[in-house]
């Protein structure tokens, strides 16, 4: 996304394993910020779809863009929700990853993660794709969830944490293999001291 550049954000990828681009994942990622949809751009080289909620699609200006870029879902209607699912498992019978973040909402606490949906583990069980954990360490403090009129200037930082295989598991193995990322998302995060953790969401400052 060339306009990071102008606004003075500067984008990194940091790789914990090695990284094969030409291989399909489920990546998934935390959620807390209004700025994670483009930060995927940066993050992600290699033909990928994602899976958004349906309401950012409403925000004026931000959601055309949005809905022109992402598989939306509404997690209230079951249809709709299936219909979702149907199109992503599309997607990786065509080599193609996709990209989920299995909080289904923005993380509003001081905890590192929200707990997950089972979609995104579901879908990497079904398809026998690997799960590709990536943090999104900075995106709060660039644009925090209250608003998209919080942009501030620095740093962004994408980390990608290693590759969490799924042969053998079957859809009765959903629980264990959600927790089993959940663990490794949220001791990186804790690791890489995220700026909301452990403080008060509300007054936290941002930097």
């Amino acid at each position: 996304m060339p306009g990071f550049f102008f606004i003075g954000i500067y984008h990194s990828n940091i790789y914990l394993a090695p990284h094969d681009k030409n291989k399909p994942y489920i990546f998934v990622a935390n959620h807390i910020s209004y700025l994670d949809a483009p930060i995927i751009v940066k993050t992600v080289r290699q033909p990928v779809r994602v899976l958004g909620k349906v309401e950012m699609s409403y925000i004026p200006l931000f959601g055309f863009i949005y809905k022109n870029a992402i598989v939306t879902v509404d997690r209230g209607n079951a249809a709709k929700r299936a219909n979702s699912v149907r199109i992503l498992k599309s997607v990786v019978k065509k080599n193609i990853s996709i990209f989920m973040f299995p909080e289904g909402t923005f993380n509003e606490t001081n905890e590192p993660l929200k707990d997950f949906y089972d979609g995104a583990f579901r879908i990497a069980i079904e398809s026998k794709t690997p799960v590709k954990p990536v943090l999104f360490l900075d995106a709060y403090d660039r644009m925090h969830y209250e608003s998209v009129l919080t942009l501030t200037p620095g740093r962004s930082r994408s980390v990608f944490v290693v590759e969490v295989r799924v042969e053998g598991f079957t859809l009765a193995d959903v629980p264990q293999l959600k927790e089993n990322v959940f663990n490794l998302m949220d001791l990186a995060l804790r690791k890489y001291r995220a700026s909301w953790i452990g403080d008060d969401f509300a007054v936290k400052r941002r930097v």
